[in-house]
């Protein structure tokens, strides 16, 4: 099982901590991507609050047992972020290692990766 963890207190932009929904931009972006990997096989979507990465905003780590853990950060909280997100962790899901090659990145993941973390053995 693949997650996104999706750091929910993240700012909507480098000037405001919330956007005009009253709502911070990981909260938006976390509400996008659970709408789009709602039944999804293999994904599910944790909230954090705070990964961390407070001048990346809006912030995600994709990450499997066993398997290279992903940050990525500097997303707008918009449908086309949720959805390269939802995308890569489909790829990442799929990948025996959680590597997935460049080749097959969504494009709106281009960019946006933080850190790659390595897997835990046993």
């Amino acid at each position: 099982m693949t997650t996104i963890f999706v750091c929910d207190t993240c700012r909507y932009s480098a000037e405001d901590k919330v956007g005009p929904e009253g709502k911070t931009g990981g909260e938006l972006l976390a509400e996008r991507i659970e709408r789009l990997a709602a039944g999804r096989d293999g994904i599910r979507v944790c909230r954090q609050s705070c990964l961390m990465g407070c001048d990346r905003y809006c912030n995600t780590a994709v990450a499997a047992p066993g398997k290279l853990t992903y940050v990525l950060g500097m997303f707008a909280p918009t449908d086309a972020s949720a959805e390269a997100v939802v995308d890569y962790a489909g790829l990442h899901a799929g990948s025996e290692t959680g590597q997935v090659p460049f080749k097959q990145w969504p494009q709106g993941v281009k960019g946006h990766f933080v850190a790659r973390i390595p897997a835990l053995e046993g």
